[in-house]
């Protein structure tokens, strides 16, 4: 039993042992796993303190990056802003005032935005953000109405937006109107400049009704005769067109009563149609009716607003300079008064394809400028209007307007369709360039006849009148042959024939008609009888002046001046156009009014005038038409006043031959004759009494040129030995002429002193008693012999037999072609004050006065009109002439 329970014990304490070892091993596992866990929960521990701080700083980096990113997106998009402002205000319309200046817009870029600040939004707060302009649409696009209590604020914007529109327009583009009747003004003195040019009227108290009534008739009238339907707005026209023909008129309201309800009718009907016609408001004090045209602008002490409410919230920006808004309206004002820019010359003209196209058989017609509209202003010459008056002060482009003329015609028309003849009275030689000269080898094909430095040469314009007055008479006579009675049935019934359309220019025509002598008389009648017939014949007058006030020819004459139809005034032009028509008065440079209705005020139209008359522009277009001339064609007569004809350019020297006087006697070349086929005054000397020549007059190198050029021709038309050329020189200032001639006729040439010309007077004398060779006695200051002439050789003295010699060689052929001193002087040679003087058939006046002259040597009494002048000549002769030919004597042969 003691063992069993032994056993038993023992067993329980190995059971017991067991069990204690292990729950010992199983505590010691507890253990180790207790320390674990909590060396895991140390570290989630630390791990969880470490999360926080970690996620807060990837946090703050993404806040960071996504606020970096909207930083760079906000400043992109000012940018943006700020560019796109730039676009739609560029320059001056949105130019900040450091630095800025006028920079009127070209054609396609806006106007309408103009900055009146900068936008307070978050771009201004991102730091290196551009601002952005706050822009406010105006021109072509609306109206701006201001109001808050920041009365500095709002005269601020006001400033500014006239200043930009100012700037951004082309001077004279803008025309602003202020009714201030607080201030009377005052608020818009700075601008004050600008009513020196019309471009800034004010509208005193009481005047808001009148000022709307003329906005309300301006927008009716541009919506009825300027956009005429085809266009929405001016905007459309001028981007059709690529030109704008009306200003834009801005109408500043500051203040003032209740508007009436006429006055608020009429300011809504501006507000609703005012912007599509360029008519805008900037009122403050006057509110205006909701419409989308209409931008408001707020301007409170603590900020301003742009918009409807709550608006975009600005930054104005401070008034411009008072000395910037001066000066530029001070410039501004000075270049509109200056005028605005000629138009290009090459508007006038079609295309090279198309030129010489047009038909002239019922009229010329040709545009002269751009109507204010952008269409061109033609101008008509035919049967009506038929003739044409031009008229305008010295500088106001008389000339130009001549130039762009007659280019706009020559263009269309060809030689076969038109000619010009043109003669220039005032000094100056623009009209040359249409003729050959030295400089330039080409001619405009349609000039037939060019006259400069004609301001002395009234015979030359007289002249012309003749010439144009047989053309006339051919012509008609042409019409009868065909039982017509116009130009264009003419050219029907006689397609074979040249019958082209003449155009006469005569600039300054007055001193053709200045005085009341013989060719101011016959200069009248002759232009009234082709005013009146011309037309139908396809003859027309375009007459130019600086005035038509004082010419004493046209006096009692309403029918001559009634017959110019077309009536062109340029700015400033006096009695051009009909006495109550001053339209002409207020026009710019290169400005003309052009009138087809005699002046009357219904018929005025305005043109722009391009710039044609510089050398440059006129020279491409004539060199054009120089080379599509035709092969005949023949340049253009030129007539210089100033210069002096030379013997061996004659055509009528270059035509005498050898044996030309066989039958009706040699002739004697004097001088050209001022006409316009440049003939050349001829004495014939045939076997007849009385043909010897008297040169009269004091002044050696015409007297000389005289002689000289008649021994020249009458010796071309001899072969050598079959004349005898008798040189007398008895004045040393004649020797080198003479002795020249001498030397030049050679052997045919003898020559005589003041001691030998007695032997020439009794041998020529003595030798008349049969008919021999041509005998020619050219005495140089013959008077100055007298004292030798007068003592007795065979019998008689020498003067006696000098007047023999006149009085019976002539039919012996021996003529006497001699030069006296004076009148006095030659009467005394002949025998005295009462002797005859028919022996000399024919004389040439230099320095001797018409009245010298007398009835014994000019038919009439009083003698001819003639008044010396220099290198000119009156030629009479008394088997040819009635009245005197004045002439000009050849220079110098060598």
């Amino acid at each position: 039993m003691a063992d069993r329970r032994a056993q038993l014990v023992s067993r329980v304490r190995d059971t017991l042992a067991d069990a204690l070892g292990a729950a010992r091993t199983r505590l010691s596992g507890a253990q180790a796993d207790l320390t674990a866990g909590r060396e895991r929960l140390a570290r989630v521990r630390r791990a969880a303190s470490a999360v926080p701080e970690r996620v807060g700083a990837e946090r703050d980096r993404r806040l960071a990056e996504i606020d970096s990113r909207h930083a760079a997106r906000i400043a992109e998009l000012a940018r943006r802003a700020a560019e796109a402002a730039r676009r739609e205000a560029p320059g001056a319309a949105a130019q900040e005032w450091p630095g800025w200046r006028p920079t009127p817009a070209g054609r396609g870029e806006p106007v309408g935005a103009l900055r009146v600040g900068a936008l307070r939004v978050g771009a201004l707060a991102v730091p290196g953000a551009e601002p952005v302009p706050a822009l406010v649409p105006l021109l072509d696009a609306g109206h701006v109405e201001l109001d808050g209590a920041d009365r500095d604020g709002c005269d601020a914007v006001v400033a500014a937006l006239l200043l930009r529109a100012l700037g951004r327009a082309d001077p004279g583009a803008v025309r602003l109107m202020g009714y201030d009747p607080e201030h009377l003004g005052g608020g818009l003195a700075g601008f004050a400049p600008l009513g020196t040019a019309g471009l800034l009227t004010f509208v005193g108290p009481g005047g808001l009704g009148r000022l709307l009534d003329d906005l309300v008739e301006q927008i009716r009238r541009i919506n009825e005769t300027v956009l005429a339907g085809e266009h929405a707005s001016l905007r459309d026209l001028a981007e059709a067109t690529g030109r704008r023909p009306e200003p834009w008129r801005v109408a500043v309201l500051l203040g003032g009563d209740e508007l009436s309800r006429h006055e608020r009718g009429q300011l809504d009907r501006v507000v609703r149609t005012g912007a599509a016609c360029g008519v805008h408001l900037v009122v403050r004090g006057v509110p205006l009716p909701d419409d989308p045209t209409v931008v408001r602008v707020v301007a409170d002490p603590d900020g301003a607003r742009v918009g409807g409410s709550p608006g975009l919230p600005v930054r104005l920006d401070p008034p411009p300079p008072a000395a910037l808004v001066t000066e530029t309206c001070r410039d501004v004002a000075a270049r509109f008064n200056a005028g605005p820019p000629p138009t290009p010359f090459t508007d006038l003209l079609p295309p090279p394809e198309l030129m010489w196209r047009e038909d002239s058989a019922t009229g010329l017609t040709a545009p002269i400028g751009e109507a204010p509209s952008g269409r061109p202003v033609t101008v008509t010459l035919g049967d009506y209007p038929p003739h044409a008056l031009i008229g305008g002060p010295s500088g106001t482009g008389k000339t130009n307007l001549i130039f762009a003329w007659i280019g706009a015609l020559a263009a269309r028309y060809s030689p076969n369709e038109l000619e010009f003849y043109l003669l220039d009275f005032k000094e100056g030689v623009s009209f040359a360039r249409f003729a050959q000269g030295r400089r330039d080898p080409s001619w405009l094909p349609h000039m037939r006849l060019v006259g400069i430095n004609v301001n002395t040469d009234r015979e030359f314009g007289l002249a012309l009148l003749r010439f144009l007055a047989e053309e006339l008479r051919r012509r008609a006579d042409a019409a009868k042959k065909h039982e017509v009675t116009k130009l264009a049935e003419l050219r029907a019934v006689d397609p074979t024939g040249r019958w082209p359309r003449i155009v006469a220019v005569v600039d300054e025509f007055q001193m053709l008609l200045a005085g009341r002598d013989v060719v101011a008389r016959e200069a009248a009648d002759l232009l009234e009888d082709l005013a009146r017939r011309g037309r139908s014949q396809g003859i027309h007058l375009v007459l130019a002046s600086q005035d038509v006030r004082g010419i004493e020819a046209l006096w009692g004459r309403p029918a001559l001046v009634a017959q110019f139809t077309l009536r062109i005034a340029l700015p400033k032009a006096l009695r051009i156009l009909a006495e109550r028509n001053d339209a002409a008065q207020s026009l710019p440079r290169w400005h003309a009014v052009v009138n087809a209705e005699s002046g009357l005020p219904e018929g005025n139209e305005v043109a722009r005038i391009p710039s044609a008359s510089d050398w440059e522009t006129w020279s491409g277009l004539q060199h054009r038409l120089w080379r599509m001339r035709p092969q005949d064609a023949a340049p253009a007569r030129l007539f210089d006043g100033d210069a002096i004809p030379r013997l061996a350019d004659a055509p009528d020297f270059r035509a005498l031959r050898p044996g030309d006087g066989t039958t009706r006697g040699p002739v004697a070349l004097l001088g050209e004759i001022i006409d316009v086929q440049a003939r050349s005054a001829a004495l014939r000397l045939p076997r007849a009494p009385g043909r010897n020549l008297a040169v009269l007059g004091t002044r050696v190198d015409e007297a000389c040129a005289v002689l000289d050029a008649a021994a020249r021709s009458l010796a071309r038309q001899h072969r050598p030995g079959a004349a005898r050329f008798s040189i007398a020189c008895l004045d040393p200032d004649a020797d080198p002429v003479a002795r020249a001639l001498y030397e030049d006729l050679a052997d045919d040439a003898s020559w005589y002193d003041e001691e030998t010309v007695p032997e020439l007077m009794a041998e020529t004398a003595a030798g008349l008693a049969s008919t021999g060779d041509p005998h020619y006695l050219l005495l140089f200051a013959v008077d100055a012999a007298a004292g030798a002439l007068s003592a007795r050789a065979g019998g008689r003295n020498g003067l006696e037999q000098l007047r023999r010699i006149l009085h019976d060689g002539p039919e012996r052929r021996t003529h006497v072609l001699a030069w006296w001193r004076g009148v006095a002087r030659m009467r005394a040679d002949l025998g005295g004050p009462a002797a005859r003087t028919d022996q000399i058939g024919a004389w040439v006046a230099l320095d001797a006065h018409g009245g010298e002259l007398g009835s014994s040597l000019y038919p009439g009494t009083g003698g001819p009109d003639w008044y010396p002048r220099p290198w000119r000549g009156l030629f009479f002769d008394r088997a040819v002439h009635r009245t005197g030919q004045v002439i000009i004597p050849y220079g110098p042969s060598r």
